[in-house]
């Protein structure tokens, strides 16, 4: 059992003022949540930055006794000192995207609420009637960011009132939370929760004709960000300040030394190039699961076979970490694959959805599988829940708020990397996914970086050579240079648009996980034990990439409070 520091007892108390401020916050660790959604007006935004505030002043009084007290302060301190610049810059406001913003952080909330009593039935509708005081709070936050010339560009603002279409449902299609509450009953809470979603509806088609008729002619067309704007966030994403244009170079060689190898594994299946064997392994049976239902099932048990074979063997997973849930996320959304953690008293089981195309009916296990491993075990379930466990050890920020995007994609990205340095790929099609999956992940260091920045492609690529990167050539190189499919293309490209510096996370973050275990590996020669290590450095909690290179070179002897 810890025992509670100075630092512990702020960032603790820090938990708290946040879930207190944010009931989808609350939510989300499982606390006792306010009625209604979160705030988004400007006053809301500004109840938030209080919190933040006074939490990094209540830091710099305090004297940290000894290195686990100062890595504790430095994590929460870097976090926290991130998300005030954010603030201070204005942007926060103007927050707008098609991936993660808060206009999916309404509508994704509901996916963690229980609905099996009447109790919580009613708790449903009463915040979903809170839907059109949250987005009506929303728009005055992006009218006013707008107002000082701070806007998202229009790629996004179309495609987000989409996604509110899409929300409200129209003509035969059912609107989303309609399929999160479906029921028959004509009686007081059943017509109480009919309106409820009603209401929640309206309010997200009103909203996206604010943003198609008012927003979006206020809108840049230019798509790329700029350094500035680029640095802030990819130093909010990583929890460190990433030299661009080295890392851009690096992005490349990452990206050709794979390539190289993921074009020798195609020759072995389809005797040609990567699309040969792609197309080999899409039309074999043996690779194929059919229809929504069936793709629950397999990532289900794909799921729970790795926690089982690998939790025997290589890692230590507790208990509670051993149930997670797979589930199909409702449509809206971008293709691809999302976690959400455990509640604080995993009362809610961690949980991995996957947003397909909704007219899909075939899937591909061999696409998928490491995908799995990156969204469940050894991945990003393991690592997050892990932490959430790690109560006797860890103050609440470091165990449910501290890891930025580079801190958890980035071991995701290495858990797919291990998976075969495990010995648990020896088949090819499975192996070609993994390695078209870190391809993927190593032209998104690429493509974002040189869309944001109009950064030159260098000679000896193949592609393009000389020309600046623009939208349209990225979409290209992602279509002709990967084998993912060409609606996951789009969606990324958007998706890098609008959160600049989150997209080089994952290969960034892996190469920090990948440094550290050597380092520690040198530091003890013959005395280095994989699982040990692994044991010791997620039980460290999120930190930002600065403090967790160097604490993973001291494991697994460094200080783990």
């Amino acid at each position: 059992m810890r025992t509670q520091t100075a630092v512990d007892r702020i960032s603790d108390d820090h938990v708290r003022a946040v879930a207190a401020t944010s009931p989808v916050t609350a939510l989300y660790l499982g606390y006792p949540a306010g009625p209604g959604l979160d705030d988004l007006s400007p006053e809301g935004l500004d109840r938030r930055h209080d919190v933040v505030r006074e939490t990094l002043t209540a830091l710099r009084l305090t004297t940290p006794a000894g290195e686990g007290e100062e890595l504790a302060r430095e994590v929460i301190e870097e976090r926290l000192t991130a998300e005030s610049d954010q603030f201070a810059s204005g942007w926060q406001h103007a927050d707008l995207n098609v991936i993660e913003s808060p206009l999916q952080r309404v509508r994704t909330a509901f996916d963690l609420m229980p609905r099996g009593t009447d109790d919580e039935l009613s708790a449903v509708a009463g915040r979903l009637r809170a839907v059109p005081d949250t987005l009506a709070g929303y728009r005055m936050s992006l009218l006013h960011a707008a107002d000082q010339g701070r806007v998202a560009a229009v790629r996004q603002i179309v495609r987000c009132a989409r996604q509110c279409g899409v929300t409200a449902g129209s003509g035969d299609a059912a609107g989303h939370f309609s399929g999160l509450v479906r029921f028959d009953r004509d009686d007081v809470l059943g017509r109480d929760v009919a309106a409820a979603v009603d209401s929640a509806h309206a309010a997200f088609a009103s909203f996206g004709t604010f943003l198609r008729d008012e927003l979006a002619p206020r809108a840049p067309i230019e798509d790329a960000v700029g350094r500035e704007r680029y640095e802030r966030g990819s130093r909010d994403h990583l929890g460190a300040v990433l030299p661009l244009e080295e890392t851009y170079a690096w992005g490349w060689a990452e990206f050709l030394g794979i390539e190289r190898e993921l074009r020798t594994v195609a020759a072995r299946i389809g005797g040609g190039g990567p699309a040969t064997a792609a197309a080999v392994l899409d039309a074999d049976p043996r690779h194929q699961v059919h229809g929504q239902d069936g793709l629950q099932r397999w990532l289900q048990d794909l799921s729970e076979r790795s926690i089982d074979e690998l939790g025997r063997t290589h890692f230590t997973i507790a208990d509670p970490i051993r149930r997670l849930d797979c589930r199909i996320a409702p449509p809206g959304g971008p293709i691809g694959a999302y976690y959400l953690g455990p509640s604080d008293d995993f009362s809610r089981p961690g949980s991995m959805w996957w947003s397909v195309d909704p007219g899909r009916e075939v899937f591909s296990t061999w696409r998928e599988a490491t995908v799995v491993h990156h969204e469940s075990v050894p991945g990003h379930h393991f690592q997050i829940a892990t932490a959430v466990h790690s109560r006797d050890r860890l103050n609440d920020f470091r165990r449910l708020l501290a890891g930025p995007s580079a801190y958890t994609e980035g071991w995701a990205l290495y858990a797919e990397r291990l998976v075969r340095e495990l010995g648990y790929l020896d088949d090819d099609g499975d192996l070609l996914g993994m390695l078209d999956e870190q391809l993927f992940r190593a032209a998104r260091v690429v493509v974002d970086i040189g869309m944001h920045l109009r950064l030159r492609i260098p000679a000896d690529t193949g592609f393009h050579e000389g020309e600046r990167w623009t939208p349209e050539l990225g979409l290209q190189f992602l279509t002709t240079r990967t084998l993912a499919d060409p609606a996951r293309c789009r969606d990324e490209i958007d998706r890098y648009l609008g959160w600049p510096g989150q997209a080089p996370a994952y290969k960034v973050g892996e190469r920090v996980w990948l440094a550290g275990r050597e380092a520690a590996r040198r530091r003890q020669g013959g005395a280095f034990d994989l699982k040990t290590f692994h044991t010791a450095a997620l039980q460290l909690g999120g930190m930002g990439l600065d403090p967790l290179a160097r604490t993973l070179a001291r494991l697994p002897s460094a200080v783990g409070r």
